[in-house]
């Protein structure tokens, strides 16, 4: 984790450079700073360094990991992650109503009173399908 730690503080660095860049570039040839551009690439800066930032401090707290070891083997990562359901079609719906809600911004807010009811089922229906049925604990 060190290495990705270090890696997206050399993205930082290299969007720091590319925002001052931009901006003395735009200067230059236009006589202003085109701000929407060097705004988008400072987020850039923001973005990198916050990831930066909270993996660099989760491998001080963590420790060591299998991916930084040399003597590890591929099985000594192999933790179990999580349950996932893969029969489960909830994350389908769910992903067409967020796909509609989005799409109203585009099309017209009548589909948004489409779309919100449907996503709303989707996550009940998502968060529940594990107490009730064959499959309830």
């Amino acid at each position: 984790m060190r290495t990705n730690a270090n890696l997206f503080w050399l993205l930082t660095a290299f969007y720091i450079v590319s925002a001052g860049g931009y901006a003395l570039w735009g200067y230059l040839d236009n006589g202003t700073v085109e701000v929407i551009g060097f705004a988008a690439i400072s987020m850039l800066v923001f973005m990198s360094g916050f990831i930066g930032f909270y993996i660099e401090k989760t491998a001080r707290v963590q420790g060591p990991v299998p991916e930084d070891r040399l003597d590890a083997n591929i099985e000594d990562g192999d933790a179990e992650i999580g349950f996932f359901a893969p029969w489960s079609w909830w994350p389908l719906a769910l992903g067409l109503g967020c796909a509609l809600a989005f799409t109203s911004l585009a099309v017209g807010w009548w589909m948004f009173f489409i779309a919100v009811p449907l996503a709303v089922i989707a996550i009940v229906g998502f968060v529940f399908e594990h107490s009730r049925g064959h499959f309830a604990h």
